[in-house]
């Protein structure tokens, strides 16, 4: 019996390995955006600080912020733990819809800008990890 695969399965390996490396890609740039958002949190130059406050929180809370994203975007990164810090960095997300929302900023240009990210967050973790489409009752 021949070791090479037959013409469905090489095309299903094939689609699956190109639908991880999309995965990975689109993961690696939210993750990026998030490394810099962090960075500008523990860094606190004046424009972060100025945002902060103006989204009505106490400037001193940029380290709390950044320190608690961090924390998600590192459980995020972590293969075996990529969900559960999906599950972190969508509820910060969340937080910052709400914070735009309060000060009624534009709406799909900077209030639903978390919205985008969380769902881009999601497909690349998907598409990481197809098993997950099961899990939400998308897939049998």
């Amino acid at each position: 019996m021949s070791a090479s695969l037959t013409g469905n399965e090489a095309t299903s390996t094939g689609i699956r390995s190109r639908g991880h490396t999309t995965g990975v890609v689109i993961s690696v740039i939210v993750g990026a955006f998030l490394a810099f958002d962090i960075f500008g949190k523990l860094t606190r130059p004046d424009a972060v600080v100025e945002a902060t406050a103006e989204l009505g929180f106490p400037t001193n809370q940029t380290y709390v912020m950044g320190t608690v994203l961090l924390v998600c975007l590192v459980v995020y990164a972590i293969p075996r733990t990529a969900v559960l810090g999906a599950v972190g960095i969508t509820a910060y997300l969340g937080g910052a819809v709400t914070a735009n929302m309060r000060i009624e900023s534009p709406l799909f240009s900077t209030t639903l800008f978390a919205l985008y990210l969380g769902v881009l967050l999601w497909i690349g973790l998907i598409l990481r990890r197809p098993e997950l489409l099961k899990v939400a009752g998308l897939r049998r």
